[in-house]
């Protein structure tokens, strides 16, 4: 863009930018973030222009209109492109065995630019827009102004930039269509195909379903990775078994593993860093923030790195291995989903299911023509457009967000909204629970999800056995001795034990057991040496030193009270625990050392962007002093 008409172009968007109101040119500023992020942050105004009408900018934002839009900005820059053609000659045909800078200094020609300022009737009377239609038309262009897509010369002619043309020659948006298509059903196999009965829950109630599965999901699968951190391969992503472990850890099939770690990654509550070992992959310091919130605040964050995410984590095409925590270069996704997401929205709760193509794993015809309407260029314009819309939907059912053919409430929150899912998400999901039903069988029962410290006390002391709408734990000698390991003292378990009660009270076998295992507990002592096994009791020193099961351990008796193995101090806690004992880990002072689980922690990449941030850089690029709170905001561009 370096003719003339090019630089009136954008003299006439930065004249638009500068009529704006700091809130107004903070809301653009917020809008598009995420292409500007790629580009320094601009100083000037005309440098938020120029960065506004860049080749990678703009290929960003297309992907992001609707048809309306899409065809009143294709429209006016056909039109201006053959104005500007007729008004400018272009470059003499290259010479034959042309240099390459020459055949594209012709391909680039400026008579293929956009460049002449067009009348905003014609625009209107080339689309053949009359009626309502005129009206959505010109709704439409007000929206590319608003965006800065379009701007207004002092005349009102209406200038675009200058290489839409080549931005979307090659995309055929038939005539104009000012209102959204509703879905229609694929026409049945036969005439004796039953027509899908509207099921017996309604969208709420299954969002209901998925929120908390997917929040007890989230829980356990990031509660593994804190306490083992997962290797990548050298090549990227995580490997095949590491996904398997966690996804059994989490209780979730692979596919939905890898998509709940690419959005807890998208989210910061899990990040990469390098070890002695390699790269892997931990919880943030975020992730503790993130526990102590109710589960519809922890749902939230995940939700809104869903929908900007530049992946389809469920989708591997091509026979590629599955894999997570990659880099997503996918970025037709996040106006996939929205297109997806405004199109379910359209359909009534009562109107069946048309999630459900002719065969599993397709999407009908009807819905994803819908779809195109609202981003023609991100659907079935892609390759792969039935699988990839596919993915997307089953990726929609199980985050809560679309069932039975529908947009769920919390679907259309996430649609009006990604990051206003509070309140939503508070009246899907119970509070937690503070406390537990304990039980005469040994196992504590509570009836929905756990505070972090409840489920903490129950986990340091019970089994966790089941993950439905009640999680419950069972108690045992070998999970009692786990939590005297850890520094409780019997008196104090049960105090804890007591206080989390809902009836003040605990079941006179559970007493019994933490009071057996206390007595057993610490008889003998390990200390470190190479290393030692002490006990004042001479008779289970000899009994010891004879099993035939610690053979392994190489111990040999140095005083009555006193052996010594051949293995490291955790190797033969381990070896005596599995042979039915219960000793104590000491210090080389003599006291007993606290076993505890790592606590695996690593910072997010980057910080958090400051929300006041836009606005600060909107009265800088305006001219204007901060107001009060701003004066510390930087922009990020």
């Amino acid at each position: 863009m370096t003719n003339l008409a090019s630089v009136e172009g954008l003299d006439t968007l930065t004249r638009s930018l500068a009529r704006r109101t700091p809130e107004q040119l903070a809301a653009l500023l917020t809008r598009h973030a995420e292409p500007l992020a790629r580009r320094p942050a601009p100083t000037e105004l005309r440098g938020l222009a120029s960065a506004l009408w860049s080749y990678e900018t703009l290929h960003h934002l297309v992907l992001h209109l609707d048809h309306p839009r899409l065809k009143v900005l294709a429209t006016t820059a056909r039109i201006s492109q053959e104005r500007a053609a007729q008004d400018t000659p272009g470059p003499a045909a290259p010479a034959p065995g042309a240099d390459y800078q020459s055949l594209m200094a012709h391909r680039l020609s400026f008579a293929q630019l956009a460049t002449a300022p067009v009348p905003p009737e014609d625009v209107l009377a080339a689309l053949g827009a009359t009626g309502a239609a005129r009206g959505a038309a010109e709704s439409a262009l007000r929206a590319l102004y608003d965006d800065a897509l379009a701007a207004l010369t002092e005349d009102g002619a209406v200038v675009v930039p200058p290489r839409t043309p080549q931005l979307l020659a090659a995309h055929d948006l038939g005539p104009f269509r000012p209102e959204a298509p509703r879905p229609s059903p694929d026409a049945p196999a036969g005439a004796g195909t039953p027509v899908a009965a509207v099921p017996a829950t309604s969208p709420h109630d299954e969002s209901r379903a998925a929120a908390a599965t997917l929040a007890a999901t989230a829980d356990r699968l990031l509660a593994s990775l804190a306490t083992q951190p997962a290797a990548l391969r050298k090549s990227g992503g995580l490997a095949v078994r590491e996904i398997k472990r966690l996804a059994k850890a989490a209780g979730a099939g692979e596919p939905h593993t890898r998509l709940l770690l690419d959005l807890a990654l998208a989210a910061g509550l899990i990040a990469l860093t390098r070890t002695p070992a390699g790269i892997t992959a931990l919880p943030t310091g975020a992730y503790d923030d993130w526990l102590a919130h109710p589960p519809g605040r922890r749902l939230a964050p995940l939700l809104a790195a869903w929908s900007a995410l530049w992946a389809i984590p469920t989708h591997t095409p091509f026979g590629e291995t599955p894999t997570a925590l990659v880099r997503g270069h996918d970025r037709h996704a996040p106006a996939l989903r929205h297109a997806l997401l405004a199109t379910l929205a359209t359909v009534p709760h009562a109107a069946g299911t048309p999630l459900a193509g002719p065969a599993p794993g397709t999407v009908p015809h009807g819905l994803l023509r819908a779809a195109d309407w609202h981003r023609p260029l991100a659907v079935t314009a892609q390759p792969m457009a039935e699988d990839r819309a596919a993915h997307t939907l089953d990726e929609a059912a199980y985050l809560g967000l679309a069932a039975h053919g529908t947009l769920t409430p919390l679907g259309r929150a996430l649609l009006a909204d990604p990051h206003s899912l509070d309140e939503p998400l508070a009246d899907l999901l119970p509070p937690l629970l503070e406390q537990a039903h304990f039980q005469a069988d040994l196992t504590a029962v509570v009836p929905g999800r756990p505070t972090a410290a409840l489920a903490g006390l129950l986990t340091s002391a019970a089994d966790r056995e089941s993950e439905e709408h009640a999680v419950t734990w069972r108690f045992t000698p070998a999970s009692v001795r786990r939590a005297l390991d850890t520094g409780h003292t019997a008196d104090a378990l049960l105090d804890a034990l007591t206080r989390a009660s809902t009836t003040g009270d605990l079941p006179q076998p559970l007493r019994y057991l933490v009071q057996d295992a206390a007595r057993a507990h610490g008889r003998m002592r390990v200390l470190p040496a190479a290393c030692c096994i002490r006990s004042d009791d001479e008779t289970l020193i000899k009994e010891l030193a004879a099993h035939r099961a610690l053979g392994d351990l190489a111990l040999r008796v140095i005083a009555p009270t006193v052996l010594v193995s051949g293995r490291p101090p955790a190797a033969t806690l381990d070896a005596l625990r599995a042979a039915g004992y219960a000793p104590a880990l000491e210090s080389d002072t003599g006291t007993t050392t606290v076993e505890r689980l790592p606590a695996h922690r690593t910072t997010a990449p980057g910080a958090t962007r400051d929300p006041q941030a836009p606005l600060a850089l909107a009265h800088r690029l305006l001219g204007l002093s901060p107001q009060p709170g701003e004066a510390t905001a930087t922009g990020g561009g």
